[in-house]
C-alpha cells in the first residue's frame, strides 16, 4: 500500500486526510502543517475515530518537519491563505505562489517521484507555477479542481432529475472558477439517457448556473470555504492514483496542443493511475463549447500572467 502526504491541515486538507484514513486508500498518511501542533491535533482527533469506524491506517501529524514525508508515494497540496477583505488578486497569488513554490520543493527533496496533486487556489495558476518551478514532467504534477466541479454538477443534475445521484454521469472542464469552468450538459447522461431528453433546457440552464456559483454559494451560506465536497474530491483523485484505477477525472494538466492550447494548465478529461495523469481524453466539443473553453483558457492565461508582473515566475 502507498504513504500520501497531505500538506496543510486546513478545512480541506483535514477532510481529504480523514477520507483517505478512514477510506484505508493508503497505508500510511502523513498530515503536515506549518502551525505548531495543528496537524497533530487533527490526526490525533482522526485516530479517536479509528475504533469507531475500523480502520487501520497509520496516520501521523507533524508541524513542518518535511523529512516525515519521505518517500511518499503521492502529496496533496492545500496550503495557502484565502483572500481576505482588501487584498488585491495580486497579493493573493504572490502571497500563495510562495507558498505553493516552497511545499513543492520542500517535498519533492524527500519524495522526488512522488505525483503531486494541487489544490490550493487559484488552483490552474498554482498547478502552472508549480510546474514551471519544479520542472516536473507533466503527469507527475497537475490540479484538482474538475473533480469537485464535477461533483457539484452531478449533484444538481440528480436533484433537477429528481434521481439517484451516482447514476448520473457528467463533466466539467475548463478553469476551475465560477466564470471559467464549463459544465458538459451535452456530454451528460442519465443511465445512458442524455439528460437534454430528461429535462427542459430552461432547467438545464439553471444547472449549469448552479454548478458555476456551487462554491460562492456554500461560502454564502457558511460564511467560509467549502470543505466536505473539496477534501473528498482530492481524496478520489489520490485514489485513482494509489490503487491504479485508471478512472477519467477532469483535472488541471498541462497541456501542449490538446483541445487547441498551449503552455496551459486547465481542467480537461485526463485518465488518472499509478503513473499520474496518464493520458488526456479529447472529447468531441460542440461549437459553443469550443468558444467557451477558448474564453476560459484566455482567462487562466490573464491570471498566469500576474505570475510574470510580480517577479515569482
Amino acid at each position: 500500500m502507498a504513504k500520501v502526504t497531505v500538506v496543510g491541515a486546513g478545512n480541506v486538507g483535514a477532510t481529504c486526510a480523514n477520507v483517505l484514513a478512514a477510506r484505508e486508500i493508503c497505508s500510511e498518511l502523513v498530515l503536515l502543517d506549518i502551525k505548531e501542533g495543528f496537524a497533530e491535533g487533527k490526526i490525533l482527533d482522526i485516530f479517536q475515530t479509528a475504533t469507531l469506524m475500523d480502520f487501520d491506517t497509520k496516520i501521523t501529524g507533524v508541524t513542518n518537519d518535511y523529512s516525515a514525508t519521505a518517500n511518499s508515494d503521492v502529496v496533496v497540496i492545500t496550503s495557502g491563505i484565502p483572500r481576505k477583505p482588501g487584498m488585491t488578486r495580486e497579493e493573493l497569488i504572490g502571497t500563495n505562489a510562495g507558498i505553493v513554490k516552497s511545499v513543492a520543493t520542500e517535498c519533492l527533496k524527500y519524495s522526488p517521484k512522488a505525483i503531486i496533486l494541487i489544490v490550493s487556489n487559484p488552483m490552474d495558476t498554482m498547478t502552472y507555477l508549480a510546474l514551471k518551478a519544479t520542472g516536473l514532467p507533466k503527469n507527475q504534477l497537475f490540479g484538482m479542481g474538475g473533480a469537485l466541479d464535477t461533483a457539484r454538477f452531478k449533484c444538481y443534475l440528480s436533484k433537477a432529475l429528481e434521481v439517484n445521484s451516482n447514476e448520473v454521469e457528467g463533466m466539467v472542464i475548463g478553469g476551475h472558477g465560477d466564470t471559467t469552468m464549463i459544465p458538459l450538459v451535452s456530454k451528460a447522461t442519465y443511465k445512458g439517457i442524455p439528460v437534454c431528453e430528461c429535462a427542459s433546457a430552461e432547467v438545464l440552464e439553471k444547472v449549469v448556473a448552479d454548478t458555476m456559483v456551487g462554491g460562492a454559494t456554500l461560502t454564502k451560506l457558511l460564511g467560509t470555504s467549502a470543505w466536505y465536497a473539496p477534501g473528498a474530491a482530492a481524496a478520489y483523485v489520490v485514489e485513482s492514483i494509489v490503487r491504479d484505477q485508471k478512472k477519467v477525472v477532469a483535472s488541471c494538466v498541462y497541456l501542449e496542443g490538446e483541445y487547441g492550447q498551449n503552455d496551459i494548465c486547465i481542467g480537461v478529461p485526463t485518465v488518472i493511475g499509478k503513473g499520474g495523469a496518464e493520458k488526456v481524453l479529447n472529447l468531441n466539443l460542440t461549437e459553443n463549447e469550443k468558444e467557451l473553453f477558448a474564453k476560459s483558457a484566455a482567462a487562466v492565461r490573464a491570471t498566469n500572467d500576474v505570475l510574470k508582473e510580480i517577479g515569482v515566475l
